[in-house]
């Protein structure tokens, strides 16, 4: 009989505007999914309000740190976009976890695969990318109608 594999589950959400439930909401999600698969949810990690387009989240560095030091075999998210927004730290993280011998699965995508790094790594660039031109158009307009561009 094959042992049960361990899953480490992991959720973030990126601005103070969205719901701190978020978080658990993701987290009851993927147990769900672990659940029926038969998996061990041996840990959880969350990073709170911080946006995705960095890896300097103490959430996603605890996963990492542990994902190489053999605690789990299987990442679990809600989507892709959970774990990172940035197409070159996507792609490394999926490097370091596949030298680990750990697994990312997410419950929008399936099993991750090189695929999936490049395509939804690129979109997801794009969309900061987007976001990111938006924001500034808007503080312009603010500025530019005499009112405050933030702080």
């Amino acid at each position: 009989m094959a042992s049960t594999l361990k899953v480490a589950l992991y959720a973030r959400y990126s601005s103070d505007q969205q719901r701190e439930a978020s978080i658990e909401d993701q987290l009851r999600v993927c147990r769900i999914y672990a659940e029926k698969q038969g998996w061990s949810v041996i840990d959880s990690y969350s990073d709170r309000a911080i946006s995705g387009a960095s890896l300097l989240r103490p959430g996603i560095q605890e996963l990492i740190a542990d994902a190489g030091k053999g605690r789990f075999q299987v990442i679990l998210a809600e989507a892709l976009d959970r774990l990172s927004r940035d197409q070159e730290d996507i792609a490394g993280l999926y490097k370091r976890a596949n030298f680990a011998g750990v697994k990312i699965v997410t419950l929008s995508e399936g099993d991750i695969t090189h695929l999936h790094i490049g395509l939804k790594g690129t979109m997801n660039a794009l969309f900061l990318q987007d976001l990111a031109d938006k924001t500034r158009r808007g503080l312009r307009g603010r500025v530019e109608q005499g009112k405050s561009g933030g702080g």
